[in-house]
């Protein structure tokens, strides 16, 4: 046994081996230790290898799902190496090879690798996320991605520059990436696999042969990137299922300029699937989703992580929301029939996938169904939006399957197909017969037993049944002894501590009917599930447009639900510049003052041509990150196809969105706080465009004052002069407020803000404006920094002040500065004579005490160059 295991572990690679003995999945030696940590179960031993004992642990086969559920989530991989003959087969094997038959091994071989990308099980996945797997290929400077969520088939194809993959990776979120081996590119964590599974030649061949075609050109016009991405992918999932694919639907090409454009800062940023603390609670999906179905929030999420650019179909999106929200009954006759339709996309997948159950069919059969209902319901509703006709042609078409599958399943089949009884009554006569056999044989069993007790005179007898010894009779040791007499027509076969087991001729001959009448039902009932499987296989690119069908229009409708809740409005969507957006709010932040019995405070954002930059300040708390980020996520929701949180608004589309709020060190790329900052503000200065929206918050805060002062004002002056997009710009930087003299489509606004009786009060207004103080100490003293500490720090402000006022200030001479725009090159940086000279010229010699003059000589001795000998 061990050689074969050890072949097998050999084969399994980096994955941990999950070996069927029994009714369990064995693990051994270093898989073993992982394991029993992982999963908090016993580590024992059993046996040597090597003089030293082996490390052993297992899982019940039947509760295996829950055990791989953790290993996976603990990033694992696993491999299932199963029994692939029984007994009786192994034994002839053992024959025809002349082995003895007491030396035989049951064959065993790897059925499958189950990995975080390319799960099935119901048990194993989160109901309103996508499992998204990714395959990628670079081809002369292009990189080709290759996305398919196993679950569903749902397969997409497209291509991005390298410095744009990470952006694209941030939208797709995979669990599970593929790339070339030793490629340079990709995440950090990634499956390598052969170079040559990438090669586009072989991934065209690949696609063919899956959809049974001589030609793509009927999915699309695919680049030569974008095939070698996809045959990395087939082959991966041929590799991981052993030679059984999964369902794969015909490829779909995504062209780089279809969606929104935003990096991974940015949806980190924004929160968009995920908070902060990760998980949805507080996330934009988290506050968004009313969706009463999982497909239905899968296709939110999709919606929101790539916002749309085309005009049409952004208001054909918002006009079935809208539909939908005119109807608040029907609305709600909606979301009670879709909350009982099962996941049809799933439950197809993992049919396809050679993974499905009886019970898996009977979903299909449920759904389908109810999807015919409500094309008939919906087909007679009056003034239906165009996407609702589109999306009602794609629920019909099944009456012929839906009608064999509700003939030959029980109205609830079982979830396991090995013992039987899912096939309907009256479906199969042959079968309703051998049932009949079987249940006349355990009639008379019943029969037998009765007989037995009266002619032998034990009222205990009873017959019994095991999977060891079968059907045997069983009386207490007491009795025993009149039933071995020779001529009782009984046979010993066991003894009991305190009871005897016995055979006779006529139970075994009903037992052999049963088993034969058993067996033969058993094996009919196979064969009506395989040919019930094939026909939903030669339907599943309908059965999988039925389910996209249904999960847009739960989307539309929990849409809807979502914006009559809270009053959304229905946004204007236009092809210029232009953001008019009134009485906004952040949508989570709203949720969250709303449970503590708090108001948000609403507040407008009109950007023009002509007043696209805002300089933003306020003190801290006062609500200028949030004013920020509602604005970007109110846009977004737009483009989704969404109602937003404002009661109107009008929104010029938007290219590129880039937010450039909080920061945190990335320690594991070496990258401090202010880092992370200057690396995403570069992001934005090179990829933002005319059309782009970029929110900035306290850009520069990270370093020095002089330097974090000299980076805003120069960010802020690219954004305006260079750039020339749309932006929101919140800054402590008070010196900032003089660009609004050289820059013409910039203005000035702060958030309110008042001390009362030595108390803070943030109002969370915006108002147009310089803000008149920053009130940090006032902030800080909120946060109940002592009041000593904040006494000593009032004094330092004042001397700084002070100071500042006689010098004038540190953004003194900024406003001679020329525009951005203005400088033509990069400046001789000047020598040290020059510096010290510039800096004699620009001292005011009369405002500077005798220490301060004192300390200036200092200064300028130090800068000058030390004389060379």
């Amino acid at each position: 046994m061990m050689a074969q295991y050890l072949a097998l572990r050999e084969e399994a690679g980096d994955a941990l081996l999950f070996y069927r003995m029994g009714d369990f999945f064995e693990l051994f030696f270093e898989d073993a230790r992982t394991a029993a940590q992982i999963l908090d179960i016993a580590l024992t031993t059993r046996g040597e290898h090597g003089g030293a004992p082996i490390p052993m642990c297992g899982v019940p086969v039947h509760s295996a799902e829950g055990y791989l559920a953790r290993l996976i989530k603990a990033g694992c991989r696993v491999a299932i190496a199963e029994q692939v003959e029984t007994p009786d087969e192994a034994k002839a094997r053992a024959k025809r090879e002349g082995t003895p038959s007491s030396k035989v091994l049951v064959g065993r071989a790897i059925v499958r690798l189950v990995t975080a990308g390319t799960l099935t099980e119901e048990a194993l996945l989160e109901p309103r996320r996508a499992n998204v797997l990714v395959a990628l290929a670079e081809l002369r400077g292009t990189v080709g991605i290759a996305a398919v969520d196993v679950s569903t088939g749902a397969m997409v194809l497209e291509e991005c520059a390298p410095d744009q993959l990470g952006a694209a990776l941030a939208r797709l979120s995979p669990s599970e990436v593929v790339v070339p081996e030793d490629w340079p590119h990709g995440p950090d964590e990634r499956i390598s696999r052969p170079r040559n599974s990438f090669a586009s030649d072989a991934g065209a061949e690949r696609l063919k042969a899956v959809h049974g075609v001589a030609t793509l050109d009927a999915f699309g016009d695919f680049s030569r990137a974008m095939l070698g991405a996809a045959g990395g992918l087939i082959a991966y999932l041929d590799h991981v299922g052993r030679g059984r694919l999964p369902l794969l639907l015909p490829p779909v090409a995504r062209a780089a300029e279809a969606g929104m454009a935003m990096d991974a800062a940015t949806r980190a940023s924004l929160e968009i699937l995920e908070s902060t603390t990760g998980g949805r609670a507080g996330s934009l999906i988290g506050a968004v989703d009313r969706c009463v179905t999982g497909a239905g929030s899968r296709r939110l999420a999709e919606d929101l992580s790539a916002p749309l650019l085309d005009v049409a179909q952004i208001e054909a999106r918002l006009a079935l929301v809208q539909f939908w929200r005119d109807r608040p009954i029907e609305r709600a006759q909606l979301r009670e029939a879709l909350r009982a339709i099962p996941d049809l996309g799933r439950a197809l997948g993992r049919v396809v996938a050679g993974r499905g159950s009886p019970r898996d069919l009977g979903q299909l059969r449920d759904g389908l169904s109810e999807a015919m209902r409500l094309h008939h319901w919906l087909s007679g509703a009056p003034d239906r939006p165009a996407l609702l006709d589109a999306v009602l042609a794609k629920l019909t078409g099944h009456g012929a399957l839906t009608d064999w599958l509700s003939r030959a399943l029980v109205p609830s089949p079982p979830t396991e197909r090995s013992g039987g009884g899912f096939i309907a009554d009256g479906y199969d006569a042959a079968l309703d017969e051998l049932r009949a056999t079987s249940g006349d044989a355990r009639r008379a069993i019943a029969a037998m037993e009765a007989r037995y007790r009266d002619e032998t005179g034990i009222a205990t007898l009873k017959i019994r049944h095991n999977g060891v010894l079968g059907y045997f009779i069983e009386v207490g040791a007491r009795y025993a002894d009149a039933l071995m007499a020779p001529d009782s027509g009984f046979t010993h076969r066991q003894t009991m501590a305190g009871a005897v087991r016995f055979n006779s001729l006529k139970l075994h001959e009903e037992a052999a009917r049963i088993a034969e009448a058993g067996g033969h039902a058993l094996a009919a009932e196979e064969a009506h599930f395989e040919e019930l499987v094939a026909a939903v296989v030669a339907a599943r690119h309908a059965i999988a447009a039925t389910a996209a069908a249904l999960a847009r229009i739960d989307v539309a409708a929990g849409n809807a639900e979502r914006a009559s809740e809270s009053d959304w409005c229905r946004p204007e969507i236009a092809e210029d510049a232009g953001l008019s957006i009134t009485a906004g709010r952040h949508l989570v932040v709203e949720a969250a003052l709303a449970k503590a019995g708090e108001r948000f405070v609403a507040n407008d954002c009109q950007l023009a041509e002509a007043n696209r930059l805002w300089l933003i300040g306020g003190p801290n708390m006062g609500g200028k990150s949030t004013f920020l980020r509602q604005n970007a996520l109110i846009v977004l929701l737009a483009q989704a196809g969404c109602f937003v949180p404002s009661s109107a608004a009008r929104i010029g589309l938007v290219d590129r969105l880039f937010s450039r709020v909080g920061a945190a060190d990335n320690l594991a790329r070496g990258r401090s706080t202010f880092m992370v900052e200057m690396v995403e503000t570069a992001a934005i200065l090179a990829q933002a465009t005319s059309r782009s929206f970029v929110i900035l918050d306290e850009v520069g805060r990270g370093t020095s004052t002089y330097d974090g002062l000299a980076l805003a004002w120069a960010v802020a002056e690219a954004v305006h002069s260079t750039i020339r997009c749309r932006c929101l710009f919140a800054t402590h930087y008070h010196e900032l407020a003089r660009l609004a003299e050289t820059c013409e489509a910039l203005s000035l606004h702060h958030v309110r803000a008042r001390e009362w009786q030595g108390d803070l009060v943030l109002l969370h207004e915006l108002a147009d404006g310089p803000a008149d103080r920053s009130y940090g100490l006032a902030v800080a003293r909120l946060a109940g920094v002592p009041a000593p500490v904040v006494a000593r720090a009032k004094a330092v402000l004042e001397k700084l002040e002070a100071t500042r006022t006689a010098t004038g200030g540190i953004a003194a001479g900024l406003g001679d500065l020329p525009l951005f725009a203005a400088l033509a090159a990069e400046p001789t940086p000047a020598s040290p004579e020059q510096q010290l000279a510039e800096a004699l010229r620009d001292a005011d010699l009369d405002a500077l005490t005798p220490r301060e003059a004192l300390d200036l000589l200092y200064e300028w001795k130090r800068a000058l160059p030390k004389p060379k000998h």
